[in-house]
C-alpha cells in the first residue's frame, strides 16, 4: 500500500568538496551526528512529451538508502510536497499509476532521467536528541535516456523532520549563507536534470492562438486555467483530499459557464458538447459535495439544539444516514473519474485549446467583448430574480429561486474570468453577485434538508422511534428559507446596478 509523507525541503547550489559550516550554532541544534555517505540510485519516469514535468510533479523508482521503492510527488506550495511511496517493484504500482491518470490518460510513462547521487549525510539533533532537520551533500550524477547527454553537479539539501518547526530550515539557511552558500535556482534534481540534458533540438514554444489584448486571448486563458484545474485535482479527489471534490466541481462549472458566457467568441458548435460533457462530470461529483454539505448542515443544527429537545438517538440515526450515502457518493465519483468518458473530455479540453473555434468576436477588443457578456448574463440573473419575487410562496417559488441561483453563479463566474481584463469593477460587481448567490444557496440549502429531514423523520417512525425533533428541525430549515426570501430584494437591490 502506498504511503504520503510531507516533504518540506530547501536546496543550495555547492561545488564539489563544499565545506558545511558548523550547525550547532544554528538555534535548536546541539549536535550534528555524520550518518555517512549512501549510493542512491534513481529512474525518474516521465510520458514521452514530459507531461509529469511540465506540472512539476516528479515519479522516481530508486534504490538504496532507508526509503527504497516508487515515490510519486506532488507539489504543495513552494518548497513543499507530498511525496507518496509504495513498496520496490517492476513495474509502477496501481496505486500510484491510477493518480497519475488525468495527465497520462491512455498513454504510458517511461524512464526519462536516471540520477545517481553520492549523499553525504548528517541528522541535526535538538538538545533531548531529537531530529530537526536532515543535511546531505548530494554528488550527482544524470543522464537522459535511454542514451542521452550527461550531466554532474554538487548540491546541499535540507529537509525538516516530520514533527519539527519548518522554520529550523530559515535558521540554516541563515547559517549556510554566512558560509557563502546560495539558494539552488533548479526546484528539484528532476528539473535541473532535464534542463542541463535536453536536446539541442528541443521544439520551441508555439505561437498563441489568439493575439494579445483581444477577447480570444482572455478566454482561452480563462479556459485553459479550469482545465488545468480539473486535470491537478484529479489525483487530490483520489486521495480524498479535503474541499478536493468541491474544488473540481466548481473548475468544472467554471468552465462550463464561460463556455455558455462567451459564446461569442468560442462556437458554440464545438463549446456546447464539451458543457454536455462538463456538466455530467459535474453531476457525478455533485452528489459527494451535496452529501457533505447536507450532512455538515444537519449536524450543526443537531448541535446548536438544546439537549432536552433532542430525543431518541438523532445522532446515531444521523450519523448512519451520513455514512452510508458517503460512501456511495465517493464511489460514484471516483467512477466517474475512473471512465473513457472522463478521459474522452479532457481529450477534448485540449483539442479545444490546441485549435480553438474562434469566431469574429475574438479578435476584437477584449474589455468590450468581456463587459458585454457580462452585462448580458447579469439582465439574465435580474429577469429570474424578478420572476421568483412575483410568485407566491410555495413550491413553485422555490424552483425559481433555484434558478436564480445558478444565473447568479454563472454571472459571478463571468465576472470572474473578465477580472483579469476589466479590473477592479469586475471584482466588485462579482463581490455584490456573490452575496445574492449565497443568500439564494441558503434558501435553496433550506429546501434540500427539509426534504432530508421528513424522509429521516419517517425512518424514524417506522423504526419506533419519536419523530419530534426532526419535526423541530423542520421548521427551523422552513423559517430559514423564508428568511431568506424576506432578505433577497434587499440584497438584491445593492446588486442591480453594473
Amino acid at each position: 500500500m502506498a504511503e504520503t509523507k510531507r516533504e518540506i525541503e530547501r536546496k543550495y547550489e555547492a561545488a564539489a568538496g563544499t565545506d558545511v559550516p558548523d550547525l550547532t550554532r544554528v538555534r535548536d541544534v546541539a549536535t550534528v551526528a555524520d550518518e555517512g555517505v549512501v549510493e542512491l540510485d534513481a529512474v525518474y519516469h516521465d510520458t514521452p512529451d514530459l507531461r509529469l514535468a511540465a506540472d512539476s510533479i516528479t515519479l522516481r523508482r530508486r534504490t538504496g538508502g532507508s526509503d527504497a521503492g516508487w515515490h510519486l510527488k506532488f507539489p504543495v506550495a513552494v518548497g513543499v510536497r507530498d511525496e507518496i511511496r509504495a513498496p520496490l517493484s517492476d513495474a509502477l504500482p496501481p496505486d500510484l499509476a491510477v493518480l497519475l491518470r488525468s495527465r497520462v490518460r491512455g498513454g504510458e510513462v517511461v524512464p526519462v532521467v536516471r540520477l545517481r547521487s553520492a549523499r553525504d549525510v548528517r541528522r541535526l539533533l535538538d538538545a533531548d536528541g531529537g531530529l530537526l532537520a536532515e543535511l546531505s551533500v548530494d554528488t550527482v550524477r544524470a543522464r537522459r535516456l535511454p542514451k542521452g547527454p550527461r550531466a554532474s553537479w554538487t548540491e546541499i539539501e535540507v529537509e525538516a523532520a516530520d514533527d519539527a518547526d519548518p522554520g529550523i530550515l530559515d535558521a540554516v539557511e541563515k547559517q549556510l549563507r554566512k558560509a557563502g552558500v546560495r539558494p539552488s535556482d533548479a526546484p528539484s534534481k528532476l528539473a535541473r536534470a532535464l534542463a542541463e540534458t535536453a536536446p539541442e533540438d528541443a521544439r520551441p514554444d508555439t505561437a498563441p492562438p489568439a493575439a494579445p489584448g483581444t477577447a480570444g486571448a482572455a478566454v482561452l486563458a480563462y479556459v485553459r486555467e479550469q482545465a488545468e484545474a480539473i486535470v491537478a485535482l484529479d489525483p487530490a479527489v483520489r486521495r480524498d483530499l479535503p474541499d478536493a471534490v468541491h474544488q473540481l466541481r466548481v473548475a468544472c462549472r467554471r468552465l462550463r459557464s464561460a463556455l455558455k458566457t462567451y459564446r461569442s467568441v468560442l462556437d458554440r458548435n464545438a463549446t456546447d458538447p464539451l458543457g454536455d460533457e462538463l456538466k455530467w462530470l459535474a453531476g457525478e461529483l455533485g452528489v459527494a459535495r451535496d452529501q457533505e454539505v447536507l450532512a455538515e448542515r444537519l449536524r450543526g443544527r443537531l448541535t446548536d439544539m438544546p439537549r432536552p429537545l433532542r430525543l431518541g438517538p438523532v445522532k446515531a440515526r444521523l450519523r448512519i444516514w451520513d455514512t452510508a450515502r458517503t460512501k456511495d457518493a465517493r464511489r460514484k465519483a471516483v467512477a466517474a473519474l475512473d471512465s473513457d468518458r472522463y478521459l474522452a473530455l479532457l481529450d477534448r479540453l485540449d483539442a479545444l485549446l490546441a485549435d480553438p473555434p474562434l469566431r469574429e468576436a475574438a479578435g476584437r477588443d477584449a474589455a468590450k467583448v468581456l463587459a458585454r457578456a457580462v452585462r448580458k448574463d447579469h439582465a439574465r440573473l435580474a429577469a429570474r430574480v424578478d420572476r421568483a419575487l412575483s410568485l407566491a410562496p410555495g413550491h413553485e417559488r422555490d424552483l425559481a429561486l433555484h434558478e436564480a441561483r445558478k444565473a447568479a453563479k454563472r454571472t459571478r463566474y463571468a465576472a470572474d474570468a473578465a477580472r483579469p481584463t476589466l479590473g477592479k469593477p469586475a471584482k466588485k460587481f462579482s463581490k455584490r453577485v456573490k452575496k445574492v448567490q449565497s443568500l439564494l444557496g441558503e434558501h435553496q440549502d433550506a429546501v434540500v434538508a427539509r426534504a432530508t429531514l421528513r424522509d429521516l423523520a419517517v425512518q424514524a417512525h417506522a423504526a419506533g422511534e419519536t419523530a419530534f425533533t426532526w419535526g423541530l428541525l423542520y421548521g427551523r430549515e422552513e423559517a430559514a428559507a423564508d428568511a431568506a426570501e424576506r432578505e433577497l430584494p434587499e440584497v438584491w437591490a445593492r446588486a442591480v446596478a453594473l
